[in-house]
C-alpha cells in the first residue's frame, strides 16, 4: 500500500486505524453495520475514479464492491508516485477478491478493472523528464484507458500555480497526441483550467471533470464544449443542494459515478475509509436525484449511467 499523504483528507489518519474484518459488510463510523441500498440485483455500477493502491485491502475492496454491484471500476496512479505498484498488483488483488466472494457464497465476479495515469496537480512540481517518460511507457500498457487526474488546484497550492498550468498544458498535449481522454482535476481552478483547455485543445477522445462539486452555472460552459461530469460521495452531503441541483439538470448522457476512494465517503458512512463499494450509495442518490421512484426508473438510470462509464472508459 502506499502511504496516504493527501492534504486534503483525514484518510491516512483513518488508514492507520483500520481495524479490518474480511466480510462483506458495510459498517458506520461507529461499527456499526449500515444496508446497502435497496438497488435491483441485476444493476450495474461503475466506479470510474478510485485509488486502490491507497487502500489497506485493494483486495477486500473489490470483494466488496463486486458485492454491491460495482461492476467496472477504473484506479487512478500518478508517475511520479510508484504508479507501476497498481499495474503490478492489480490482477492479483482481483484474484483475491474472487476468493473472498468465494468464501462470501456470492456468485458475483470482481469487477472489471482499467487504470489511468497523470501527475496530479498537487505533484506538479515533481514532473520532470524522467516522470514523463515513467507516464509514457505506462500510457501504452493495455490497461491505461486514459491520463488522469490532471489539472489544477489552486485551494492547497501544494505546487505553484504557474508549474500547475505548466504541466496540466504538457499532459494534454500528451494526451492529444497519444487520443486518449483526459480525467481534470479543478478546485477553485475551473476559469483557469478551461481557459487552458480552450489554448491547447479539448482532446477528442473525451474530457471528464472528475469529483465536481459546483453548481449548474459553472459546469455549463464544459457542458457546451462536451465535457463529462463525475458525482462522488459530496452529491450525498447534507449541505449539496446546490451539487444535487446540477446533478438533476444535466443531461442524463454525460453523468457517470465515481468515489475517489480511499477520500469523500459518502452518506450514511461517513467519517469512515472512502471504499469503491460505496459508489452504491451515490449512485442510488444520482438516481433520486434525477427523479427515479420505483425499481424500475431507478435501474433505467443507473442503467445509463453505467454505459456512459463504459463508452468513456472501457477501451
Amino acid at each position: 500500500m502506499r502511504q496516504v499523504t493527501n492534504v486534503t483528507s483525514d484518510a491516512a489518519a483513518l488508514t492507520e486505524a483500520d481495524e479490518t474484518i474480511f466480510d462483506d459488510q458495510i459498517r458506520n463510523s461507529k461499527g456499526r453495520v449500515v444496508e446497502p441500498p435497496a438497488l435491483a440485483a441485476d444493476v450495474q455500477i461503475a466506479d470510474t475514479h478510485c485509488h486502490l493502491d491507497m487502500l489497506r485491502h485493494p483486495e477486500l475492496a473489490l470483494a466488496r464492491a463486486a458485492a454491491l454491484g460495482v461492476s467496472f471500476l477504473v484506479s487512478v496512479t500518478d508517475p511520479s508516485e510508484d504508479a507501476a505498484y497498481t499495474y503490478r498488483e492489480i490482477a492479483a488483488w482481483k484474484d483475491q477478491a474472487a476468493e473472498l466472494l468465494k468464501q462470501w457464497k456470492s456468485d458475483r465476479q470482481p469487477p472489471k478493472t482499467r487504470v489511468i495515469i497523470g501527475c496530479h496537480p498537487h505533484n506538479s512540481a515533481k514532473y520532470d523528464a524522467q516522470v514523463e517518460s515513467a507516464m509514457l511507457e505506462l500510457i501504452h500498457n493495455q490497461q491505461t484507458v486514459a491520463i488522469g487526474e490532471i489539472g489544477l488546484d489552486y485551494h492547497y497550492d501544494a505546487s505553484p500555480r504557474d508549474v500547475q498550468r505548466q504541466v496540466f498544458r504538457r499532459q494534454l498535449e500528451l494526451a492529444l497526441n497519444c487520443d486518449l481522454p483526459v480525467a481534470l482535476h479543478l478546485r477553485e481552478a475551473h476559469a483557469d483550467g478551461l481557459a487552458i483547455l480552450d489554448e491547447v485543445g479539448w482532446p477528442p477522445a473525451g474530457v471528464l471533470l472528475h469529483c465536481y462539486t459546483l453548481g449548474y452555472r459553472e459546469v455549463q460552459p464544459f457542458l457546451e464544449r462536451g465535457a463529462q461530469v463525475a458525482f462522488g460521495g459530496t452529491l450525498t452531503f447534507k449541505k449539496a443542494d446546490e451539487l444535487r441541483d446540477a446533478a438533476a439538470r444535466i443531461s442524463l448522457d454525460r453523468i457517470v459515478t465515481e468515489t475517489d476512494a480511499p477520500f469523500m465517503t459518502p452518506e450514511p458512512v461517513r467519517g469512515t475509509l472512502c471504499g469503491p463499494e460505496h459508489t452504491a450509495y451515490t449512485a442510488a442518490c444520482l438516481a433520486r436525484v434525477r427523479g427515479a421512484d420505483d425499481d424500475r426508473q431507478t435501474a433505467d438510470v443507473l442503467a445509463a449511467v453505467y454505459a456512459n462509464a463504459l463508452r468513456f472508459f472501457d477501451r
